[in-house]
């Protein structure tokens, strides 16, 4: 009798000690997930074992860690990547708006699509193939004024860039004042509706599920709708301020970036379309652009957003501090010195701002160019565009057709 209650009692403790180490493995494979993505966004020790503890309640050591990473055959110091595939990804970028990256971004970007390579191979390589990108951006240099705020949502700056919108491309972008991190950045047919500027922000707000403390915006228009809903969610009609664009230099001063980065390299693609006589500036031709352009912009804005997040701002005798990485300084701020000011706020609360609100659409231009334009790809069998080149072949086309229609 004793052997047989004894022989149960093994049984079953054989058997839950089968179960907790199946759910060991959901959550180790889990959490090794989380430590590749950590790893491939360019954070180092130190900031994935932070990022593990404050955001999935994961305890690691130095020591584990290393360990995990050898077992998934990370690394950063060996086993690098082929140089010829390294070349050949950059030659790709350079190809398109990477062509304004420097070897810093470029190296950022090369982490982010999986290449183990070090910044001075990627220096050397954009010596090689691009050395008068080189020589240009050696020559630039960017002051930045003085700016200090206590926490991450204290502050968010709305702005929207207009060098596009000549061509049809309206942009529009928020950045959070402490850590620099970009909020939205989205493009649009328009950026002059105050509803679509609004749809940006409670989209942000739900995904946050709350507001910042504080929206700085210039004397636009376009920006009244958010205004109101700030100070309706935040309870405080002095949370949002408009100023002068000097006084809104966060979102400002980003603009540079995104040229620097990604926007004078279209600017470049259409100004030639205007000097070659194909771009007019009329209805059609704008159509066309959103057509066969706006989801390619849209692509690059998401690439840019994510390596500016993910990037390492370094310390600067001109400017005051924080420096890291934006995305670590907005989501852990009291380590560097901050806090966190969100103002929490209720999903109904949420949803009634929401129906005042236009949410961005699938369909990128007018409505009637549009359906035509789906309609001529179909039965031409045309391509769709996942590059510039690509996109004006589409654009060319599309322009001719539709020019000996009207």
């Amino acid at each position: 009798m004793k052997i047989t209650v004894i022989a149960n009692h093994f049984v079953c403790l054989f058997d839950r000690i089968l179960i907790n180490s199946y759910a060991f493995k959901d959550t180790s494979m889990e959490n090794r997930n989380l430590i590749r993505l950590y790893f491939h966004f360019g954070l180092n020790y130190e900031e994935i074992i932070e990022r593990m503890f404050m955001e999935h309640d994961v305890l690691l050591s130095v020591r584990t860690l290393k360990r995990r990473l050898k077992e998934m055959s990370l690394f950063r110091r060996k086993y690098h990547s082929d140089i010829l595939d390294v070349a050949m990804f950059i030659e790709d970028q350079i190809n398109a708006s990477g062509q304004l990256h420097g070897y810093r971004w470029m190296h950022m970007r090369c982490k982010q699509n999986g290449l183990n390579v070090d910044k001075e191979t990627v220096r050397i390589i954009l010596g090689v193939l691009d050395p008068d990108g080189v020589a240009l951006r050696r020559r630039k240099r960017l002051q930045r004024r003085r700016y200090l705020v206590p926490g991450s949502n204290f502050m968010w700056h709305i702005d929207s860039y207009d060098k596009l919108k000549p061509y049809g491309i309206c942009i529009n972008g928020c950045i959070d004042g402490f850590s620099r991190r970009v909020i939205w950045l989205e493009a649009n047919s328009t950026s002059s509706d105050p509803k679509v500027i609004a749809g940006y922000y409670i989209q942000a707000v739900r995904n946050y599920m709350g507001c910042p403390k504080f929206i700085r915006t210039d004397f636009g228009t376009e920006n009244s709708v958010v205004g109101s809903m700030q100070q309706f969610l935040s309870k405080e009609n002095s949370s949002f301020i408009r100023g002068t664009s000097q006084h809104n230099q966060r979102i400002e001063s980003w603009w540079s970036i995104l040229r620097k980065h990604c926007a004078q390299f279209w600017m470049n693609v259409f100004k030639q379309l205007k000097n070659d006589g194909r771009f007019d500036g009329g209805h059609i031709d704008k159509s066309l652009i959103q057509f066969c352009f706006m989801k390619l912009i849209q692509k690059e804005l998401d690439i840019i957003v994510n390596e500016w997040n993910a990037h390492r701002i370094a310390k600067s005798r001109n400017c005051h501090g924080p420096f890291g990485r934006p995305e670590m300084m907005y989501t852990m701020p009291h380590l560097y010195g901050g806090e966190e000011f969100i103002v929490g706020v209720e999903a109904d609360e949420i949803d009634v701002c929401g129906t005042e609100c236009t949410f961005k659409c699938r369909i990128p231009c007018d409505k009637d160019v549009f359906d035509l334009s789906s309609i001529l790809i179909e039965e031409r069998q045309l391509t769709i565009p996942t590059s510039c080149d690509e996109g004006l072949q589409l654009y060319n086309s599309l322009r001719n057709i539709l020019l000996e229609i009207v």
